[in-house]
């Protein structure tokens, strides 16, 4: 079952912004990629898991792969996606706006205003296509994890000065939280 780590590798650390590894675009997955992709899946799923979130992108443990784990565990049941190479094909000209974080940047939270439906595609771990059509928060999951692959996060979508606000709050959060370790 996805997310049960079978090995006894460490958990994956999320990186925090500034990483420059969460700036950077990632490269597809090819074939050579597939066992490193199969344990990474596990990894991630169990680091989001932990978090606690609902999606996790490769290049928040650092790996630049177009790999996505996305679980809104409906009604506190895991239903864990595993999406390889994901691609938003149609997106609404409806928009939706709703509150996003994280968790690369914990804590901050700001409303983001996204499509508010896209159909995705993607490949599972045995390679075959797979496509969603998405609304809700699914939506703004699917969207906000497969920024994260083009190396943008969620505080490019505000304003200037929300995004300003938002940093300053990450920022006097971290050093808090350096004080009291």
């Amino acid at each position: 079952m996805p997310g049960i780590m079978a090995n006894d590798a460490p958990p994956l650390p999320i990186l925090l912004i500034p990483d420059p590894r969460l700036r950077a675009r990632t490269r597809p997955v090819g074939p050579a990629d597939a066992g490193k992709v199969r344990d990474l899946s596990d990894r991630m799923l169990d680091a989001m898991y932990k978090a606690p979130g609902i999606g996790l992108a490769a290049p928040q443990v650092g790996e630049s792969l177009r790999l996505i784990v996305v679980d809104l565990q409906p009604d506190d049941t895991r239903q864990p996606y595993v999406m390889v190479n994901p691609e938003i094909v149609e997106a609404s000209r409806e928009v939706a706006l709703r509150e996003e974080g994280c968790l690369s940047i914990p804590n901050q939270y700001a409303e983001v205003e996204r499509p508010a439906v896209v159909k995705v595609r993607w490949q599972d771990l045995e390679g075959a296509r797979r496509e969603i059509t998405a609304e809700g928060l699914m939506a703004a999951c699917l969207q906000h994890e497969i920024d994260h692959l083009n190396g943008v996060l969620f505080i490019d979508h505000l304003s200037p000065l929300k995004r300003n606000m938002l940093l300053r709050r990450f920022n006097k959060d971290q050093k808090n939280r350096q004080r009291e370790d």
